[in-house]
């Protein structure tokens, strides 16, 4: 059986690397906000070519933190993919403001920014732009509607690390970016974990203190904050894991090319080939769509493929936002790609047997 996702390869690979860490904070007894923390937040914010990273507790917490200290709140609008995980939902309205769903494109499945202006109204304050599968979104198109109404731009980054947009990478593409370390993701701790990029020192500080009791000195609390910060391990173990995310998001891509070049079946639709240009993509996810998705799923289940789906039930469509049920007939695209998308595995450490069997595999479906 081929997984969705094996883990244990890049693990076994670093794994001296991964018990020198919890050695470490074993000895030191200092578990959080230490050195480690201290560490991968200089690490993180130079590679992603920013001046300020803040660890909190995972990327649902970081999202929230930006709008939160940004002041967003009841009566404000935040425009965000209709194409998402429900974390980019939950974090607008938590902070008390109103989601405004715009569809995806066709054929990059993230937000369709010619959509966007007519969404816009005199209560938007921010645009989440969600880098989804692991795909930039169109950045230049939304920071010009941005500046010209005066809107922030929030990236959500948590299934994009590292992808890049006209050469510079997620996390220094907009005014603040939310990241998760979750363990599957293109860098993943070894439990939950997240952070804050940002260029903007004032909101670092900020948003600093809002995860840490809304507090900079102890006992003195400024903001109505929360308990979200990144631990000493986690830490650790994702300092030793950025050294090797450019290798680990080669070989994805690497795979990633090997598939569109190789599956040939009339049935699928593969990841358009723009998105393998310019490292645009780092195939966190690699989608397919296919109308007979279940039937797929368990054609490749018999064959001994592991698949996911992502994510079947429009954000729009799901029990807990019943209230904007009646906005579904505005997100056609999003609506297909949720009924057909199924990911196969692309991870690094897959061999070139199991690739090029997935690839026969879904030659073969149909005949």
């Amino acid at each position: 059986m081929i997984p969705y996702l094996n883990l244990k390869a890049i693990h076994e690979s670093i794994r001296e690397e991964l018990d020198e860490v919890y050695k470490k904070v074993m000895d030191n007894s200092w578990y959080i906000m230490g050195g480690y923390v201290e560490r991968f937040e200089q690490e993180f914010a130079e590679y992603c070519g920013a001046k300020y990273c803040i660890g909190v507790g995972n990327g649902l917490d970081a999202l929230r933190i930006i709008m939160q200290a940004y002041g967003i709140g009841e009566g404000d609008e935040v425009i965000v993919s209709a194409n998402t995980f429900i974390a980019s939902v939950l974090a607008i309205t938590y902070v008390g403001a109103t989601p405004v769903f715009v569809d995806a494109k066709e054929d990059t499945y993230t937000l369709d920014t010619s959509l966007i202006e007519k969404k816009i109204t005199a209560k938007t304050k921010a645009i989440m732009a969600v880098h989804i599968y692991g795909r930039t979104v169109e950045m230049n198109k939304i920071n010009e509607i941005a500046a010209k109404h005066n809107l922030k731009v929030i990236e959500d980054a948590a299934q994009a690390h590292g992808a890049k947009f006209q050469g510079k990478r997620t996390g220094n593409l907009g005014d603040a970016a939310g990241f998760s370390f979750y363990p599957g993701k293109n860098l993943g701790a070894l439990g939950d974990g997240g952070a804050i990029v940002t260029n903007d020192k004032e909101l670092a500080d900020k948003m600093r203190a809002i995860s840490n009791y809304g507090s900079k000195k102890k006992y003195c609390h400024r903001y109505k904050g929360c308990n979200s910060r990144l631990d000493e391990l986690q830490a650790g173990f994702l300092s030793v894991k950025l050294k090797y995310l450019e290798q680990w998001n080669q070989e994805r891509i690497r795979i990633a090319k090997f598939y569109n070049e190789r599956i040939k079946n009339p049935r699928l639709i593969l990841p358009c080939e723009d998105s393998l240009l310019e490292e645009r993509n780092v195939f966190h996810i690699y989608p397919i769509l296919c109308k007979d998705r279940d039937d797929l799923q368990k054609y490749l289940q018999e064959n001994g493929i592991g698949t996911n789906v992502h994510y079947p039930i429009p954000i729009s469509e799901q029990e807990a936002y019943n209230e904007y049920k009646h906005l579904s007939v505005e997100i056609p695209n999003t609506r297909r790609i949720c009924r057909e998308e199924i990911s196969i595995p692309l991870y690094p450490g897959m061999t070139e047997e199991e690739i090029e069997k997935i690839v026969e595999i879904l030659n073969k479906y149909g005949e």
